[in-house]
């Protein structure tokens, strides 16, 4: 009795309360469906992956030229979610992006964990060659991807 009493009291506390306006911030504003318009346009489609993948990409080659392998692996990862979540705003690249999320990301992530240079920097070819196909396939080919020739990272 006295959990349905609880129950009932608790029902009735949240029964009771004003409605609430919704939200808004200082850009974001507008209906629902607008502000949910507006931050879908910051988001923007596959050209922000893209531009992170570029960036770990050369990060990647860097932390291979410097067998800094856990520096690596963080981008190996990083440059997976990157896709991933630029697939889940354009999924239609995902017949694209197939090859090179199952089989040059995980051959890469192998000789990482190998730490193995020599296959690491084969795979690496491996990953750009997908790159380039997967551009290929989406009417992107004007955009060939290169094995870095000199890249400065941020870290050694």
């Amino acid at each position: 009795m006295k959990k349905v009493l609880t129950i009932t009291g608790i029902i009735l506390l949240f029964a009771c309360q004003p409605p609430q306006e919704p939200a808004q911030g200082e850009w974001i504003v507008g209906t629902e469906e607008e502000k949910l318009e507006q931050i879908e346009e910051h988001f923007q489609g596959f050209g922000k992956a893209m531009w992170e993948v570029s960036y770990r990409y050369k990060e990647l080659y860097t932390a291979g030229k410097n067998q800094n392998w856990e520096y690596a692996e963080h981008h190996i990862e990083e440059l997976e979610e990157a896709i991933e979540l630029g697939l889940e705003r354009r999924p239609k690249h995902a017949k694209a992006a197939e090859h090179f999320l199952n089989v040059a990301i995980p051959d890469l992530e192998k000789a990482i964990q190998e730490r193995d240079s020599i296959l690491f920097f084969e795979n690496y070819e491996q990953m750009r060659v997908s790159c380039n196909a997967c551009h290929q396939m989406r009417d992107h080919g004007f955009i060939q991807v290169k094995t870095p020739e000199f890249y400065q990272s941020i870290v050694e």
